[in-house]
């Protein structure tokens, strides 16, 4: 039988453990943080009851620490353990040592983890539910033959997916018998682990990512709290989320609700989880996956539904019956508020949060991990906080969202607010003036990131290539509000005039020094400014991440844009691609390599350039 929570261990950072806290506090529930030395002064840790240091500087030696955290769980009294998302909350393994350190896990118990965790698994379960998964392949792929019959059976492109994947890690896209050949001859090459290890599914173009939040409680409770959208994603991860997912058709909804059902009850499912689908243009619904936990997207869900889905996970943990009735109101939207820079295709970024001015009024909620003079570190997750706004209806809160931002002052380090703004007025998007919605999973990246470059690998999908999208103007400004003749007005200057404004004679006069590839895993140039293409350079890791595809070979051509090196941190992938054309000199890294920001990946020679590497912080 369930026990009742006294003291919550919350095995997690940043804005959610501080989101996990706030409804423990209120609920009576004494809490205990974990914090890496990085967030030693972060909000969530002065908040708790109880605190106790993750000594380390990496995500193994601090949140991803098992026995780390079951020793603070003991030590701390702790009776319970709230993963919150990420790290450690899909991990079967650490919920059954919570559970045999005789305390409460608050989440579905491992065997559904298991269930759920592994994505053939995951599809075997969905079809054994009624619930028709992605046309695919629902176990490992290693015959060429099979994997051709399904290609021309079903079509491509296709979609190689690792089993152990989510959140858009472990992708590759293929589009004919050639890039299908080469993914398989190359694989332990360039893509590194195992062919077992990848399953295919048919790849959905113009599909809309839709999910329902999901509770089912001990007594066999079962509700949807809410749908949401999702499908404003770069690199298959989301940026923009709302509820209820708008323009479905009612019996979308109605089998949406019954496919969670199914899929719950399958594995005796305890708890909160949402359960993923990819709705098609013509209203068919496929299963895609469950995330058995609390998403970063509940937000939404919590204001057009009014509950507190934390408390909701508690009271099941505590053997309470879940809220069932919790009729839909109003419209709400989720902005994710990372460190990342929308000029260079949304790479994570860091540094110190000079100024920061959250918008208020109604309908506005920030949830949030971060105070004006922290500073956002490379090693971690990127994002600060989200933004939520709600209102009557989709049109208000679409407007709401564009006054929310107009408000909102971020300075110190880069973040999508400018892209949001032109999201929330783009009418493809919002459905005004007589546009219809027309929104899908690479929506954004077709229109606003990248577009295929002609000089891309076979194989990779339009949102890995390097060439910036003709809609945007890459040269960077500031704005400044001066007075004329006691008028307020703003004045927009490119940034190489103000520099030039403001440097010396000799600056004025002479082009800006580009900084080479050393240190940038990405890198671009102003507008009108061409790359140094005379020099040699290192390519390196623009973050603390894991190493998942070595997409190039010593020795081998590229061209700018080419795909060079993916990275995993935080459970999205990043991608570094060749910012000049050149020859791959050496490769220092390989796949399931941890590496650290600014540590090199590989040395390109360009233009014939010799260049002798000198490893990890080498200098040119």
């Amino acid at each position: 039988m369930p026990k009742n929570v006294n003291t919550l261990l919350v095995a997690n950072r940043g804005e959610i453990a501080l989101r996990v806290v706030r409804t423990a506090r209120e609920m009576g529930i004494s809490t205990v943080a974990v914090y890496a030395e990085q967030d030693r002064h972060a909000q969530y840790v002065r908040m708790a009851d109880d605190a106790y240091l993750l000594s380390g500087d990496t995500y193994k030696d601090t949140y991803l620490n098992e026995d780390l955290l079951i020793d603070i769980l003991r030590r701390s009294g702790a009776d319970a353990v709230h993963p919150g998302y990420g790290f450690l909350s899909e991990v079967a393994g650490f919920a059954q040592k919570v559970i045999d350190a005789g305390a409460t896990w608050i989440g579905p118990n491992p065997k559904a983890l298991v269930d759920l965790g592994d994505k053939i698994t995951a599809r075997r379960v969905a079809t054994f539910a009624k619930v028709p998964p992605v046309p695919g392949i629902s176990q490992s792929i290693s015959d060429m033959r099979l994997l051709l019959d399904f290609a021309h059976t079903h079509g491509y492109p296709l979609m190689l997916k690792r089993t152990d994947g989510g959140g858009g890690r472990g992708i590759t896209l293929v589009r004919n018998d050639d890039e299908l050949r080469g993914f398989y001859m190359n694989h332990d090459a360039l893509q590194g682990g195992d062919l077992n290890e990848y399953f295919v599914e048919r790849f959905i173009d113009k599909g809309r990512h839709v999910e329902t939040q999901c509770g089912r409680d001990t007594h066999g409770n079962f509700t949807v709290y809410s749908t949401r959208d999702c499908s404003v994603q770069r690199r298959n991860q989301k940026l923009v989320e709302e509820a209820p997912a708008p323009f479905l058709p009612d019996y979308v909804t109605e089998q949406l609700a019954r496919y969670s059902r199914n899929l719950f009850e399958a594995v005796d499912y305890v708890g909160l989880g949402t359960c993923e689908f990819m709705v098609t243009e013509q209203g068919k619904v496929y299963f895609l996956e469950v995330n058995p936990r609390l998403q970063v997207e509940h937000t939404v869900s919590e204001e057009v539904c009014g509950l507190d889905l934390v408390r909701e996970q508690l009271t099941i943990a505590n053997g309470g019956e879940l809220t069932t009735e919790h009729p839909i109101r109003g419209h709400s939207f989720e902005l994710r508020l990372t460190c990342e820079d929308p000029a260079k295709n949304l790479t994570p970024s860091s540094g110190t949060l000079t100024a920061l001015r959250w918008p208020s009024g109604p309908g506005i909620r920030v949830d949030s991990g971060v105070l004006e003079g922290d500073t956002i570190s490379p090693k971690f997750d990127s994002m600060m906080g989200k933004l939520v706004v709600t209102a009557s209806d989709r049109a208000n809160a679409v407007a709401r969202v564009r006054r929310a931002l107009e408000e909102l002052r971020i300075e110190g380090v880069p973040t999508p607010v400018s892209l949001f703004e032109r999201i929330f007025n783009d009418d493809e998007f919002t459905a005004e003036h007589g546009v219809e919605y027309d929104v899908s999973t690479k929506w954004l990246e077709r229109k606003y990131l990248n577009k295929e470059a002609a000089s891309s690998h076979g194989g990779q999908p339009a949102s890995l290539s390097g060439a910036a999208d003709e809609g945007r103007n890459p040269e960077s400004s500031e704005t400044f509000v001066i007075e004329v003749n006691n008028h307020r007005v703003s004045l927009t200057v490119p940034t190489d005039i103000v520099a030039n404004l403001t440097g010396s004679a000799k600056a004025r006069d002479a082009k800006r020094a580009i900084q080479p590839l050393r240190g940038q895993g990405l890198h671009h140039t102003r507008q009108g400014q061409p790359a140094n293409e005379g020099q040699s350079g290192i390519i390196a890791s623009p973050m603390q991440a894991v190493v998942t595809r070595i997409n190039v070979a010593e020795g081998q051509e590229v061209a700018k844009g080419d795909l060079l090196v993916v990275l995993e941190s935080m459970k999205m992938e990043n991608y570094v691609y060749a910012p000049v054309k050149g020859t791959v000199a050496k490769i220092f890294v390989g796949p399931a390599n941890g590496v650290e920001a600014g540590e090199t990946l590989l040395t390109i020679n360009v233009a014939g350039a010799a260049f002798e590497s000198k490893g990890e912080g080498a200098e040119q």
